[in-house]
This record gives structure tokens, sequence and C-alpha cells, in this order.
């Protein structure tokens, strides 16, 4: 079974992880490692720096991910600046831009930086597109889960237990990932 090192403290992304690629025959570690996390202009540009910091670090191979939030009407924006503005505006913050707006649709992007010790990182990405919410609604989870409703859906991610939420997120990435991963030992 090949193994990967997830450097991540967030145990839900470490149990989807685990869920979707231990069935594929690789086995998901973690560590909890603080990188730098570079301002740019895509989320994949900061998952790229922060794998091959955590790899060179650590001298092994690293699954590393940034994720961003990214809101048509505002073109893009907040995208690979989402923790910043959720620390600074919060939900209520990005309701309010979107006031009177009509075109509500978002998604969220999700990018995988695998890096090899010494080597460059490969990118995968998943995309759960999603619209925001008028108002904030949910118990569970935490930040922008209380606005954002995944497509298919009527509710916020905030109204569903962690469990089912976990299930929401698109994981094109993480299949991407095991394919490339069989394929490399092929």
């Amino acid at each position: 079974m090949k193994k990967i090192i997830y450097v991540t403290g967030n145990w839900s992304k470490i149990m989807s992880a685990k869920q979707i690629l231990e069935p594929l025959g690789i086995e998901v570690d973690n560590v909890k490692l603080e990188t730098t996390e570079i301002q740019a202009d895509t989320v994949e540009e900061v998952a790229i720096h922060s794998a091959k910091e955590a790899s060179e670090r650590l001298k092994c191979t690293v699954l590393k991910n940034d994720t961003g939030l990214y809101v048509e009407a505002l073109n893009g924006f907040p995208g690979p600046y989402t923790h910043y503005v959720d620390e600074k505006l919060g939900e209520e913050g990005l309701l309010k831009l979107l006031e009177g707006e009509k075109n509500r649709k978002a998604c969220f992007m999700e990018a995988f930086a695998y890096c090899e010790y010494s080597k460059d990182p490969i990118v995968f990405k998943s995309i759960t597109k999603g619209t925001i919410a008028p108002e904030k609604s949910g118990k569970y989870g935490w930040s922008w889960d209380f606005i954002f409703i995944p497509e298919g859906k009527d509710k916020t991610m905030g109204n569903y237990p962690d469990e089912e939420r976990c299930l929401m997120w698109n994981t094109d990435a993480y299949h991407q990932l095991a394919e490339f991963l069989k394929n490399k030992e092929d």
C-alpha cells in the first residue's frame, strides 16, 4: 500500500482523504505543520508553495491543499484570499457585499499539491459548485458553511451534520491523485 502524508490539522480533511484514498490502496497519515501561506492569485500557487515547503522540511512525499471560495458576482473574490476575508469580513461581510445581487453563483475550488521530496509539486483540483444564501443558516460546521448552498441542495452546508457535509464536497482531485499514483507505479 502506497503511503502519503497529508499536511493538515483539519480532522474533516483527514477523514475525507482516508475515506476516499485508502480503499484505493493509498494509506493516509497526517502531520500538522504550519507552512508559509503566500499571497498569490490562485489557490494552486498557494498549495504548490506550501507542499514544496512541507516536503523539504519533512524530507518526504506530502499532500497539501488550499481552498478558495469564488463568487461569480464579485469576479471570483475572495478566491485565494478566502481565509483572510473570513477573518476580516466573515460571512456577514460577504453577504453585505452581495446585497441586492441576483447572481449568487459561487464555487469552492480546492487545489491539492502532491510533492515528492526534492521534486516539483503536481496539482489536482476539485470544484464544488453552489450558491450563496441570502442569509446565514445552520448549526453545523464553520465559516462559509453557514452561507454556501451546494448545487442540488436547498439549504446551506451548515444545516447538515459532519458525516453528511463531508460527502457534499467534490472529490475529483482525490480520484485524480489516486489514478496518478496507480499509473506511476505501473
